[in-house]
């Protein structure tokens, strides 16, 4: 008898098919059992089943995590993001210094390189901080070695010569070790004003001789010249104002 597949129900189909017929067309049946690689928390402890809600929730937070993670800097736009979300300022000009030790004012030039290459507010003040505290102290050496240069030169020059300023350096210390403290030699030997004045007093060293009367030092000696020589304003502090109370004194006492 020929068998007649249009009528049969659908299990005696499966009971009577081959192995493997169907098999394509016949879904698998989930029973709702979470399986082993579903993390812990995400299976109810009872029944074994995925925690559906639990799961969702999970996916959501990962979702806002990722929107808020930084774009990797593969364009100028992405790039700008990822400085700024640093702390880099809108502009070159927004950086705030603090620059209130008056050594040195803002570079402009300088705050455009740190700006391309975003470096934070920060990160721009540690910049003019090492400025300060490491190339300015250098500079001011330089500066004061360059100065100590020329008026050694000039030193020479009004001495006629380096033989003849070496002779009058070597009278020069002999005499202040003499007359003077260690301190104020030290302070005036550490300028050319300073030597000069050392060479009048040692020219004149004789007591009571008087300032010239056509000028401001008219009723001072050169005794009181030689105390405010000694003060700490000339020789520690090299104050300038005080320096050239003293050089103008010399002068109007003994001329150039």
């Amino acid at each position: 008898m020929t068998e007649n597949y249009l009528h049969p129900s659908s299990e005696d189909i499966l009971e009577t098919a081959p192995p493997g017929k169907f098999s394509e067309k016949s879904p698998e049946k989930f029973s709702g059992k979470a399986p082993d690689k579903v993390p812990e928390k995400f299976k109810d402890p009872q029944t074994g089943e995925i925690r559906v809600e639990a799961l969702m929730t999970s996916y959501l937070e990962m979702e806002k995590k990722l929107s808020r993670m930084m774009p990797y800097p593969d364009s100028p736009h992405n790039k700008d993001k990822v400085y700024q979300h640093l702390g880099r300022p809108k502009s070159p000009e927004a950086y705030s210094i603090d620059l209130s030790h008056g050594m040195f004012g803002r570079d402009k030039d300088c705050d455009h390189a740190m700006y391309e290459k975003g470096f934070s507010n920060d990160q721009a003040q540690l910049v003019y901080d090492l400025a300060r505290e490491k190339m300015a102290p250098m500079i001011m050496e330089m500066a004061a070695e360059f100065q100590a240069d020329r008026e050694i030169e000039r030193l020479v020059d009004k001495f006629g010569g380096p033989e003849r300023w070496r002779e009058m350096s070597r009278q020069l210390l002999a005499y202040g070790k003499k007359s003077l403290s260690p301190d104020a030699l030290e302070g005036l030997s550490s300028s050319y004003d300073g030597v000069m004045a050392l060479y009048k007093m040692m020219q004149r060293d004789e007591p009571g001789i008087n300032a010239r009367t056509d000028g401001y030092y008219s009723q001072e000696s050169e005794d009181e010249l030689r105390s405010m020589v000694r003060d700490p304003r000339y020789w520690r502090d090299k104050d300038p104002s005080y320096i050239r109370k003293v050089s103008d004194g010399f002068r109007k006492l003994y001329g150039e």
